[in-house]
Formats: structure tokens, C-alpha cells, sequence
């Protein structure tokens, strides 16, 4: 039969608690025992030395910092044996305790910070859960530029839950001020010490972007804030679009497709829900699609050719392409457009050609003198019904 044995160290005996959380209540312990000496010996040689409490404070202060400067010193017998005993050996050794339990914290707290294993204090923050695949670090440190240039998101803190990182974050990402913690979306626990229910958006990214598999780790999870109240915060990747109405059913803000190219369109889907339909259907062939007319572009503004094309039911005029060749997107409305070429968001079941886009033109511009003819008449009949009232 094993003899027992005493612990090495006090807190083999708190092994259930944190590390952190069994440190620092040592050191405010340490500071209890080390104030209540101070206040011993303080009164003590008040009494005994005949001193006021000011130099009583002065001389015990100086004595535990053993800074020594002479000007006070104990006389009495007793106020020499208390100085050895509560303050050279008891007071200076606590000190010295306190220094190293904090300086030990400092170096716990900095290894769980490198693990990813530090619980930060963090409210209205974004978490995102999972890394990409490929790319993670560029990925996150443009999902984090293109967060902070959004007003109002500047300093907003961004939170990584993710299994990646075991060695610690990336410079690059560490001085874009991100932080994660090492731990699975799937985990309570984890969700928990990232304060997902404190955030202000909550990011599930695909475990997987090329595995439609991976929608059902991240139904998982989602189920998971759904049961915290806390879908209407989450933006979610989903891989294939016949699992989409599983998220919805469970009051998911926002459903996006895998873009890892493109982590701007992510941002946008955070920031502005629905922009994310628009953005998708940019890139598909199944709703709407952008389309280049190569056209001559000289005397209309940029209002009119947008009015011409939605009047004939072409499209809705994106960006026009001046005579350098140059894309010139949302230019202003009443600057007149001298160009060779239009980008315009049409329908894919229904693109029109060249041709009908001049012609919409073409009837814009015959439209514009009629109306302008008609302006200029009653201008002309505005002019003689005041000389007629003159006379």
C-alpha cells in the first residue's frame, strides 16, 4: 500500500480550479497577511517609540522596502525584536512571495494567451468560429481590415475560436489586434469562454469549404446558438444549397456560400444583411448576372442611361467603361458619361442585346427633347402672358 503523500505544491490540492483564479487569490491573501503586519508594527512602535503615526508608517514602510534611510530607527527593545520578527522575516518574506506569485501569473497568463487557452473579458465583440482550410491568416487579416474601415466597427474587438494555432497566432494576425482561443464551436464550454453571448455578430465559417459535408458540423453548432438565443447574431457559411432551409428553420440572420477569395463579401453580409444575395448573384448565372455592352457612350448623363435601361426593362446600369478603358463604378448622377461601354445587372433568362440596349437609348434621347421642347414652349408662353399683363 502506497504511503501518503503531501502535495508537491498547494495547488496540486485546488486542481479542479484554474490555475489562474488559484494564483491570484494566493496573492490577495498575501496582501491581506502583509497589510495586516504593516498595521501591527505601525501602532507598535507608535506606542513603544514614542512616535506619531505618520513616522511610525514611515519607518515601518521604509523598513520592509529595506530602503534604510536612518533619519528613524527603533530604540526600545521591543520595538527591535518586532522589527526582526514582523518585518525581516515575516513582512520582506511575504513581499518576496508576492513578487513571485505575480511574476509565475505573468507567465501562466501569457502561455494560455499563446495556447489560445486565456478567457479574455470581452463584450460586444465579433467571434468567428473555425479557420479556413487555406489562406487563414490572409483570410482573417483581410476580414479584419475591411471590419475595422466599416464606421462604427474601428476598434471593435475580433475574437477566433478556432483548433488551429497550437503554437500561437500569427504575427500578422496579433497586430491587427485579433485573439483566439483554442476550442471547438461544438463545445459549450468553448462558445462559453469566447462570451458568444455577449457578441455583437458571431461568424460560423464552413468547416470545409469544398465538403458539403461539413454543413452538418456546422448545423451542429448553429443548433447550438439557436438553443441560446442567439441566431439572429449569426452569419453562416452553408455549402450546399439544398441544406439552406435547415439554418433558416432555426432563425440564422444570414446564409452565404464559402468565398474565401473574397472575404469582403463575408464583411458585407455581417454589416449589411442582404447584401450578400446581391453580391452571390454577381457571380452566378442562375438570377441575374453583370453583362458588358460595348456601346458608344457621349451625350447623356449617368441618370438618364439609368433611367433609359430600367424604363425598358434591360437592366440596372452597375458601371460604364470610359474611353481609356478604364471601369468607372457609381459615377455621379448628372455628370454627362463620354465612354465605349456599359456594365449592366441583367436578367440570365433574359439578356438583351446590343441592339435593344442602343435603341432603349436611342428612345431616352427622344424622350429628353420632347420633354425638353416642351419646356422651352412653356417658358416661351409663361414670357407672353407677362407682356400681355405688363401692357
Amino acid at each position: 500500500m502506497l504511503p501518503n503523500r503531501r502535495p508537491l505544491n498547494p495547488e496540486h490540492q485546488l486542481s479542479h480550479l484554474p490555475m489562474s483564479g488559484i494564483i491570484r487569490r494566493r496573492i490577495r491573501w498575501l496582501f491581506a497577511m502583509l497589510g495586516l503586519l504593516v498595521v501591527f508594527q505601525t501602532v507598535l512602535l507608535s506606542v513603544v517609540e514614542n512616535l506619531t503615526l505618520f513616522e511610525a508608517a514611515w519607518l515601518t514602510l521604509t523598513t520592509l522596502v529595506t530602503v534604510g534611510y536612518g533619519d528613524l530607527a527603533p530604540h526600545t527593545i521591543i520595538g527591535r525584536l518586532s522589527t526582526v520578527i514582523f518585518m525581516y522575516i515575516m513582512a520582506i518574506t511575504l513581499l518576496t512571495l508576492i513578487v513571485s506569485d505575480f511574476i509565475e501569473y505573468r507567465f501562466y497568463r501569457r502561455e494560455r494567451i499563446l495556447t489560445g487557452r486565456w478567457v479574455y473579458d470581452m463584450k460586444d465583440h465579433i467571434v468567428i468560429i473555425n479557420t479556413p482550410r487555406q489562406g487563414g491568416e490572409q483570410y482573417f487579416s483581410r476580414i479584419a481590415s475591411q471590419v475595422r474601415a466599416v464606421p462604427g466597427y474601428e476598434t471593435i474587438p475580433i475574437q477566433i475560436l478556432t483548433q488551429e494555432f497550437p503554437n500561437g497566432m500569427p504575427p500578422e494576425l496579433k497586430d491587427v489586434g485579433l485573439t483566439h482561443y483554442h476550442g471547438s464551436g461544438s463545445d459549450a464550454a468553448a462558445l462559453k469562454a469566447v462570451h458568444a453571448a455577449d457578441a455583437r455578430h458571431i461568424i460560423l465559417l464552413a468547416a470545409d469549404e469544398c465538403d458539403p459535408t461539413s454543413d452538418s458540423l456546422s448545423f451542429d453548432v448553429a443548433h447550438r446558438l439557436s438553443e441560446a438565443k442567439l441566431a439572429g447574431r449569426l452569419t453562416v457559411e452553408v455549402v450546399r444549397d439544398e441544406d439552406r432551409p435547415r439554418f433558416k428553420a432555426l432563425g440564422v440572420r444570414t446564409i452565404i456560400r464559402p468565398v474565401r477569395t473574397y472575404p469582403e463579401i463575408m464583411v458585407r453580409a455581417v454589416i449589411s444583411p442582404g447584401s450578400e444575395k446581391v453580391l452571390e448573384d454577381l457571380f452566378n448565372y442562375q438570377q441575374d448576372h453583370p453583362h458588358r455592352y460595348d456601346i458608344v457612350l457621349d451625350d447623356l448623363t449617368w441618370a438618364d442611361i439609368v433611367s433609359a435601361l430600367v424604363r425598358d426593362g434591360v437592366g440596372t446600369a452597375l458601371a460604364y467603361i470610359d474611353k481609356d478603358g478604364e471601369v468607372i463604378c457609381h459615377p455621379e448622377p448628372n455628370e454627362e458619361v463620354e465612354g465605349k461601354g456599359l456594365i449592366v445587372l441583367v436578367k440570365s433568362s433574359n439578356t438583351a442585346s446590343t441592339e435593344v440596349v442602343e435603341s432603349a437609348l436611342e428612345r431616352y434621347r427622344q424622350f429628353l427633347k420632347k420633354w425638353r421642347a416642351m419646356q422651352a414652349h412653356a417658358g416661351f408662353d409663361t414670357v407672353e402672358e407677362d407682356n400681355t399683363s405688363a401692357k
